[in-house]
């Protein structure tokens, strides 16, 4: 398809730059009704024979400055590839070569660049590996903040850019959906008899890639590792036989679940990486409800909401929510999609 059918007028001032106070009273809009809530609502709009999937990944602070042939780099990681291996997007990266060494923090951390991946950025090799190497970047890395808020992180991103369920570190940027529950909306929700479970998807960097195409069928979309339990998979495929319905909190989760549904709409133990990437027409086999924010113009993750709920139901409930002043992106509101079938 056509890149710039997914197109859409945003103005800036509809990016949410900071998130609002309380995560669960961001506005909720549900499409295709175009109804507007708040994300607390969440407890009576959902349908208590229903099964909520979250992605437990935590950000870690991926950005880092080093010292290399006397210069400052800002190197920020997106993909663990091995043990001590990051692959990461360099700024000024040609002037490095492969062998060259950086040192982060006076030293407490060293990495040398073992070799050059164009769009993909630089492997390096680091000193340290497991619990000492995520100890030493939380000592010594930022938040790697998204791109279009255009601002540095501060103490309290450390905090607002973390779900409160995040349990398992490999992220360089948020699942975003995730970031409106908050621990008393969880209870509240388990009180009603909806049950839960948890998936990984580690979110990289390539989240933030435009789509430089004009066909969507030239794009080559990034990869992520997924993992899936048997034990995840079968408390899915359960509640599937006993008729309820999935929900899944955030794109990455969607993604992970059509990356490891089979024909029949059953879930497989999933533990590799996905690239899939979802543009209209599809069929969606593994989920019935969408919660998500409000993405960018031409972004793989529009595609995906236009291929789950209709393109000119996204539009329409686009524009819907810029005339009742949503807030979009990472720290914006929310929107609750049903799948429409095809």
């Amino acid at each position: 398809m056509r890149v710039d059918l997914f197109d859409f007028d945003l103005p800036e001032s509809f990016i949410a730059k900071e998130p609002i106070e309380k995560r669960d009273e961001a506005k909720l809009l549900l499409v295709p009704e175009l109804q507007n809530k708040k994300v607390k609502d969440l407890v009576d709009i959902l349908p208590q024979n229903s099964l909520i999937v979250f992605n437990n990944t935590k950000v870690i602070p991926a950005r880092l400055f080093g010292n290399a042939k006397d210069r400052i780099f800002e190197v920020t990681l997106h993909k663990n590839i091995a043990l001590n291996s990051w692959l990461a997007f360099i700024k000024n990266s040609k002037k490095l070569s492969e062998g060259d060494k950086i040192v982060f923090g006076d030293g407490i951390l060293n990495a040398v660049v073992k070799s050059k991946h164009g769009e993909s950025g630089v492997e390096l090799l680091f000193d340290k590996s497991g619990v000492e190497f995520f100890e030493l970047l939380h000592r010594i890395g930022t938040l790697p903040l998204p791109p279009y808020l255009k601002r540095e992180a501060t103490e309290k991103d450390f905090d607002d850019y973390q779900t409160v369920y995040a349990s398992v570190e490999g992220a360089v940027a948020a699942p975003t959906a995730g970031l409106h529950f908050t621990n008393e909306l969880l209870d509240k929700i388990k009180v009603k008899g909806i049950d839960s479970v948890e998936l990984t998807l580690h979110v990289g960097a390539g989240t933030f890639q435009p789509v430089k195409v004009e066909d969507t069928k030239d794009h080559k979309m990034h990869s992520e590792y997924v993992l899936i339990t048997e034990e995840v998979a079968n408390k899915i495929n359960e509640a599937k036989k006993a008729g309820k319905k999935i929900i899944a909190v955030g794109t990455t989760v969607l993604r992970s679940l059509e990356s490891a549904v089979d024909e029949n709409g059953f879930i497989k133990p999933f533990a590799k990486e996905t690239d899939i990437f979802i543009t209209p027409p599809y069929v969606f086999k593994s989920v019935d409800y969408l919660l998500t924010n409000f993405h960018l113009p031409k972004s793989t993750l529009f595609m995906l909401v236009c291929a789950f709920a209709g393109m000119e139901e996204m539009k329409q409930a686009y524009e819907f929510a810029k005339k009742n002043n949503y807030r979009f992106y990472s720290y914006g509101d929310a929107s609750l999609l049903k799948r429409k079938d095809n």
